[in-house]
């Protein structure tokens, strides 16, 4: 009876045993400001409720399931949301939706994934890719890839400070070139250093591809850090390169604090723009921040360049050159 019973016990433990072996998190952040945005043109200024002016506000699910001998499946399905009207801010999963094998060999994941470029101005961009003047600017239309879809994606372990990250996109094109694109970066990271190079090759004409790259750094020494990089989109044609470079640094001011400035250069062809941004940042619990943003841009007599932050763009029309978007903002962020 005893030996019945015991089984019994063992049966009904194995579904328990099962399900401590995968795990899914619900995860996100909601982000909203009170900005005041001027593009420097004829009704170019107005006063908005943004959604995303430090992070992107979205919704995501990810988790792993334990395949025994260190391998690990996992999955990653990550929404855009738009707080301020509550609409869907892209295609459904458009953030992120992978899934994908781990092990002591690294991570390989297929689907929608970012770029290994988007890896190295990530951690290379002082203003986190969030806040007025960040280097998201640099991914707009014809510029930069941050996200492939149709992605098989490679990032190995760490081996000594030195991570390899490799990337191919398959355009799936019926006719004319493939837009397969591909791409490599390599990246360091010992304590308070980082460095990181990246390069993408995109089969966007028949007789010529398109490059991007691009190269950053940062270091960090008490309530200092320092990051600057250089992205570069090279569209094949005439007058189609685009540059882009910053430098910037943040720094702690007592234990809930921060503050940022970020210094910006574009360049293509003739047109030249200069910007320089603030932030600061207060955290009110290990979730929730209140901060402020701004960040003016100068553009020369051809120059249309605008001011990103994480999901605002602030952007004169291709028909008003020379004009000097400026842009503030005071907003809340609360991740969970």
């Amino acid at each position: 009876m005893q030996r019945k019973l015991l089984a019994a016990a063992l049966f009904a433990s194995l579904p328990l045993v099962a399900a401590a072996q995968s795990s899914v998190t619900i995860y996100g952040i909601a982000d909203a400001s009170i900005a005041r945005e001027d593009t420097d043109t004829v009704d170019g200024s107005r006063t908005v409720v943004n959604s995303g002016n430090q992070s992107s506000s979205r919704i995501g699910f990810r988790g792993t399931e334990d395949l025994g001998n260190g391998l690990k499946a996992m999955f990653n399905l990550e929404a855009g949301v738009a707080l301020d009207t509550g609409a869907a801010d892209s295609v459904l999963f458009g953030r992120r939706a992978v899934v994908g094998l781990e092990g002591s060999f690294g991570l390989v994941t297929i689907g929608r994934e970012y770029t290994p470029i988007a890896s190295v101005a990530a951690q290379s961009d002082i203003l986190g890719q969030g806040f007025y003047g960040t280097n998201l600017s640099a991914f707009n239309t014809n510029r930069l890839t941050r996200r492939l879809s149709n992605s098989v994606n490679y990032k190995s372990s760490s081996l000594s400070g030195f991570k390899l990250l490799a990337a191919y996109g398959l355009g799936e094109t019926a006719t004319g070139p493939s837009l397969d694109t591909a791409g490599v970066a390599l990246e360091y990271a010992n304590g308070p250093l980082f460095l990181g190079a990246g390069y993408h090759r995109v089969e966007r004409l028949a007789t010529e591809d398109d490059k991007e790259y691009t190269f950053g750094a940062g270091y960090k020494f008490g309530i200092v850090e320092v990051k600057g990089n250089y992205l570069v989109a090279d569209r094949a044609g005439v007058n189609n390169k685009f540059e882009q470079a910053n430098i910037g640094a943040a720094v702690a001011v007592g234990a809930a604090g921060k503050v940022y400035v970020n210094v910006q250069r574009n360049e293509q062809a003739s047109a030249k723009g200069n910007l320089i941004a603030l932030a600061y940042s207060h955290s009110l619990s290990k979730r929730t921040n209140v901060y402020t943003t701004l960040a003016s841009m100068r553009n020369n007599s051809t120059g249309v360049f605008g001011i990103n932050a994480s999901g605002v763009n602030v952007t004169p029309p291709a028909t008003a050159p020379g004009a000097d978007p400026t842009a503030i903002a005071i907003g809340m962020r609360h991740s969970f």
